[in-house]
């Protein structure tokens, strides 16, 4: 067994109705002004108003700073450190999915550092701690709330550019499933794939591990036993509970193993065509997982067994049976079965192709990929 180490320096709280202890999670941080990050969809459906009041009832100042895209930009990160900066905040609350807690690490590092977040591309390129953040995530998906990265686009180049430091860690997790049980089936479905092909691809890494396994495999039974469920009534408490737990270890298994293809191909069909990037890796999954097979040494037979209903596989798998298993998870949840049916075009493959190659996932992928068969890979989920 190779040498490894992981490392989990926060605290992760989970439980129904546990959103009401934001003010005491400030308290313990000895926060008295606190800029709170979110988006304009969370605002209009309350969850902004009520993180204000309990945090302004509490005797905290409270900020808000909502002007973020779905794939946030260097211009939503300088408009949220000038927000920080104006306010006096001494800590920052990431309330929302990836993009809020993407703008709130990077404005965290910004705040505090300097610079911009092109200073700080790549792996742990962050000099030191940042201000303190609490992360409440509203969607079972992206497992940011404990991963240490944040990606955020570059307008100009299309490029989805990531920071990965261990100081970008949020200090506090605040899982509340009430908070995902109003989800539209569209955005339910995209996060929850989102979250499966994290612990999915955490488990096939070469970065992985027995603690990352661990992780990645209590994360794909969750998941995988729970998605349909929880796509097809959002009211399913217990599936809403097991969704949110599976996505959040998944997040712990991928911050330290790190991703694969599907991942590093996915930023850039979201960066030039903004496709959501739940529903880009959605679809690019069966291709990929069908091009890794190659690599497999049995992993694929205990990934279907989680993503199955009731069956188990036998002495007859094969891993075509995988493949053909999570065509069927995307056709019952709704997702396109091509990069094409979601607006991708033939004529931005070699510009994806570059940005592609530029990601690290790249190199943790299990069969290794030269940019001709990232390329093949475009064209066949086209």
């Amino acid at each position: 067994m190779k040498e490894f180490q992981f490392t989990i320096p926060q605290d992760v709280i989970f439980g129904k109705g546990s959103f009401d202890r934001l003010p005491e999670i400030l308290e313990k941080l000895n926060c008295k002004i606190v800029l709170l990050v979110s988006d304009p969809g969370l605002q209009k459906v309350g969850l902004v108003d009520r993180a204000t009041k309990l945090i302004r009832e509490a005797g905290i100042q409270c900020f808000e700073f909502l002007d973020i895209q779905a794939n946030p930009t260097v211009h939503n990160v300088n408009e949220a450190v000038k927000a920080f900066n104006e306010c006096g905040a001494e800590s920052i609350i990431a309330l929302g999915g990836g993009g809020p807690m993407d703008v709130a690490k990077a404005t965290g590092l910004i705040a505090t550092h300097g610079g911009t977040v092109i200073d700080y591309v790549g792996l742990e390129k962050v000099p030191g701690p940042v201000v303190p953040m609490v992360a409440i995530p509203t969607t079972a998906g992206t497992g940011s709330e404990v991963t240490a990265s944040s990606v955020i686009t570059d307008s100009e180049t299309k490029f989805k550019m990531t920071v990965i430091s261990r100081y970008l860690i949020p200090s506090y997790a605040l899982l509340d499933p009430d908070l995902i049980m109003t989800l539209p089936a569209g955005i339910a479905a995209a996060c929850g794939v989102d979250s499966f092909i994290h612990a999915m691809e955490a488990y096939l890494s070469k970065m992985g591990n027995p603690f990352t396994d661990a992780m990645a495999e209590k994360a794909m039974e969750l998941i995988g036993g729970n998605i349909r469920q929880f796509v097809a009534s959002r009211d399913n408490a217990e599936a809403a509970c097991n969704m949110m737990v599976g996505s959040n270890l998944a997040g712990v298994a991928f911050a330290s193993a790190l991703l694969g293809n599907i991942h590093a191909m996915s930023h850039p069909i979201s960066g030039f065509f903004g496709v959501a990037h739940g529903v880009a890796n959605a679809i690019l999954m069966p291709t990929i997982v069908e091009y890794n097979a190659l690599a497999d040494n049995g992993r694929y037979r205990k990934i279907y067994d989680y993503v199955t209903l009731g069956k188990k596989s036998d002495d007859s798998f094969t891993p075509d049976m995988l493949v053909g298993e999570l065509r069927r998870l995307n056709q019952d949840l709704g997702i396109p079965d091509s990069l094409s049916a979601v607006g991708v075009t033939e004529d931005k493959i070699p510009e994806m192709v570059t940005d592609a190659m530029k990601s690290g996932n790249i190199l943790r992928n299990p069969r290794q990929s030269t940019g001709k068969d990232v390329e093949m890979l475009y064209r066949k989920a086209l």
